[in-house]
C-alpha cells in the first residue's frame, strides 16, 4: 500500500502516521532523489547566451572547483543523518550511483559576518539600510560588530605585539620540563647569560646555628662545632629564633648548662608548667609530678590559648543561642 502524496511503498517497521525509523529512511531516499532530479534538470537546461557563458567562465576562473564523487557525498550525508537519529543506514538503503558520477565542489574563502545595530533602538539591521523597528536609515552612529579597526588602531596593536615579544625575549617564561618518570617535574627557564638553564626551587628559610662557646657557625647538617668540638645544645642560639614554638630547645639539641629544665607527665607526656614542684597535678590526666617524671626533650609546643579571645568567643556563642531561642 502506498501513502498518498509520496508515491513510496510502506516498509515493514514504518508507522502509519509517518513517524519512526521508516520516516527517517524515506527522508534519506527523498534527499537522494532530489539530488538526482537536480542533476537531470541541469543536463536538460536550455543553451545559455554568450553573456551567460562569459559570466560562468569568469566565475570559474575566480573560484577553484574540484570534482568529488557523488557516491562519497551521499555516504557522508547518510552517516550524518545516522549519527543524528541514532540509526545504522546500510548501503542497500541508498540509491545506486555509478562511481564515475562526479559533482563540482567549490571551495570559497571564509568571510567575516558583519552586523550593524540601530543606535536608537538597538535593533539589528537586515539586508536593507532601514531599521525595521523605528524606520531609521543607517548612519555613521550605528555601531558595527565587529568594529572596524582603523590605521591608528592597527599600528597600536602592532606596537603592543612588539612590546610583548620584546618582554618575552628579555624575561622568558618558565617552561616545565615534562618527564613521565619517578622524578618530579622541574620548572626551568633559560639563563640570560647563556649556559645551564635555571631551575625553579621552592624558597626555604636559611637557618644558622652558632656555638655559644666559641661563636662559630655550625656546618650544614652537623651537630658538632668544627672549632671546639662542642656538641650543639639548647644554649646555642638560632638565627632566626623561634622561641614561641620551641620555648625549651630545638629538636636534636643536647641539654645546655644554662637552659631551664622542663618535665613532662609520665603517663600522657604533657609538659608541666615552668617551675612546677613535685606534687603538681597534670592538666590532662591529673597525675602528680614526682622524681620519676622525665625531663622533656626539646620539641615543638603549641602555644596556650588566649583567655581573652576565648571569653569573647563564648560571649558571641551565647548571643547566638539567645537569638535562636527567641
Amino acid at each position: 500500500m502506498s501513502q498518498p502524496g509520496t508515491g513510496t511503498t510502506s516498509m515493514p517497521g514504518q508507522d502509519v502516521d509517518g513517524k519512526g525509523v521508516g520516516r527517517v529512511i524515506s527522508k534519506v531516499k527523498n534527499a537522494f532523489k532530489s539530488d538526482k532530479r537536480e542533476a537531470a534538470a541541469s543536463n536538460t537546461q536550455l543553451p545559455s547566451s554568450p553573456r551567460d557563458d562569459t559570466r560562468s567562465d569568469a566565475s570559474q576562473g575566480s573560484t577553484s572547483a574540484s570534482a568529488v564523487p557523488k557516491l562519497k557525498i551521499l555516504e557522508e550525508r547518510a552517516k550524518k543523518m545516522g549519527e543524528k537519529f541514532g540509526l545504522v543506514i546500510e548501503s542497500s538503503d541508498l540509491l545506486s550511483h555509478s562511481p564515475k558520477e562526479t559533482v563540482l565542489r567549490v571551495d570559497k574563502p571564509i568571510r567575516m559576518r558583519v552586523r550593524r545595530n540601530c543606535h536608537r533602538c538597538n535593533t539589528t539591521f537586515t539586508i536593507g539600510n532601514e531599521c525595521t523597528m523605528c524606520q531609521h536609515v543607517r548612519c555613521e552612529k550605528c555601531p558595527r560588530h565587529p568594529p572596524k579597526e582603523g590605521e591608528a588602531g592597527y599600528l597600536a596593536h602592532l606596537a603592543q605585539l612588539e612590546a610583548e615579544l620584546k618582554a618575552n625575549k628579555e624575561n622568558p617564561p618558565i617552561v616545565p620540563d615534562y618527564f613521565w618518570g619517578d622524578e618530579r617535574i622541574e620548572l626551568k627557564r633559560p639563563s640570560k647569560t647563556g649556559g645551564q638553564d635555571l631551575v625553579h626551587r621552592k624558597p626555604r628559610q636559611r637557618v644558622r646555628r652558632t656555638c655559644h662557646e666559641c661563636q662559630t657557625l655550625f656546618a650544614t647538617g652537623s651537630r658538632k662545632c668544627e672549632n671546639c668540638n662542642h656538641v650543639r645544645c639548647t644554649d646555642c642560639p638560632r638565627d632566626p629564633p623561634k622561641k614561641d614554638k620551641y620555648p625549651f630547645g630545638y629538636p636534636g639539641d643536647a641539654f645546655g648548662p644554662d637552659s631551664d629544665a622542663r618535665f613532662e607527665c609520665h603517663s600522657c607526656e604533657v609538659v608541666y608548667p615552668a617551675g612546677a614542684e613535685d606534687g603538681t597535678p597534670c592538666i590532662m590526666c591529673g597525675l602528680e609530678k614526682s622524681v620519676e617524671s622525665p625531663r622533656a626533650l626539646p620539641r615543638k609546643v603549641q602555644p596556650a590559648p588566649d583567655l581573652e579571645v576565648l571569653s569573647r568567643l563564648q560571649a558571641r556563642l551565647d548571643g547566638l543561642r539567645a537569638k535562636d531561642s527567641t
